[in-house]
């Protein structure tokens, strides 16, 4: 595991993190797939584990992490948007996942179930589904590395950009300015500006950034809007 994954919570200065989606590349070559993002320039790969319960899709799961760390060293941002994060917590560890995002709307006990990421040697995150309100998160924040506001439903990729989720971002960036605040959903080239704004500094943008023209380019705007934003404060 790359030194980069030691958790280090609300580390500072505050950083853009582009973490491209990898659900929307092209399952057939995924290793592929993962290696063109980083030489686009993403700095994170965001892995979307999802377990057809939780919500109603089904993806990846820790064979195919597992798979891909054989042919990469990037950093993985592991989002769980399954039933039972408790679960696979060291399987997921052990296949070389850097980062691990549960929703808080899927476990009893947020708190230890961040401490217990950490304690594997992965950063350790919360998330939040649209409908759910910040006050859910609040209380953990302290023991996160990442927060991860969703701007769609979870579940499926391509969804439509929801502006409003952003007030979350806002209100997390206000109480916590280094923190690392990730937004996940309908990101893309004009949308991103919303995300900035708010405060976001961890982008991910799965279709927008496969189906552009240029890859680079793509991540290169995305970079450019959250830096604009950092290097106003």
């Amino acid at each position: 595991m790359s030194a980069d994954s030691t958790p280090a919570p609300h580390r500072a200065p505050l950083q853009a993190i582009i973490s491209p989606s990898i659900l929307s590349g092209d399952f057939g070559c995924l290793a592929r797939e993962c290696e063109r993002l980083i030489e686009s320039g993403a700095d994170w790969l965001h892995i979307d584990v999802m377990d057809g319960h939780f919500v109603p899709n089904l993806t990846i799961g820790v064979p195919v992490v597992e798979s891909l760390r054989k042919h990469s060293k990037a950093f993985f941002d592991c989002h769980l948007m399954v039933s039972n994060p408790e679960q696979w917590v060291e399987p997921f560890a052990k296949a070389g996942a850097n980062s691990y995002t549960f929703h808080v709307e899927a476990t009893k006990d947020p708190a230890a179930l961040l401490r217990r990421i950490r304690q594997n040697g992965m950063r350790a995150g919360i998330t939040l589904k649209p409908g759910t309100p910040l006050d859910a998160v609040l209380p953990y924040v302290d023991e996160a590395d990442i927060v991860l506001v969703m701007s769609v439903e979870p579940g499926f990729g391509g969804q439509k950009f929801m502006a409003d989720q952003m007030e979350k971002v806002r209100q997390l960036r206000s109480k916590y300015p280094t923190l690392n605040i990730e937004v996940d959903g309908g990101i893309d080239t004009k949308t991103i500006e919303a995300a900035a704004e708010a405060g976001a500094n961890v982008i991910v943008s799965g279709s927008a950034v496969f189906k552009a023209e240029s890859m680079k380019d793509c991540i290169g705007t995305l970079r450019q809007a959250v830096e604009k934003q950092i290097n106003k404060k």
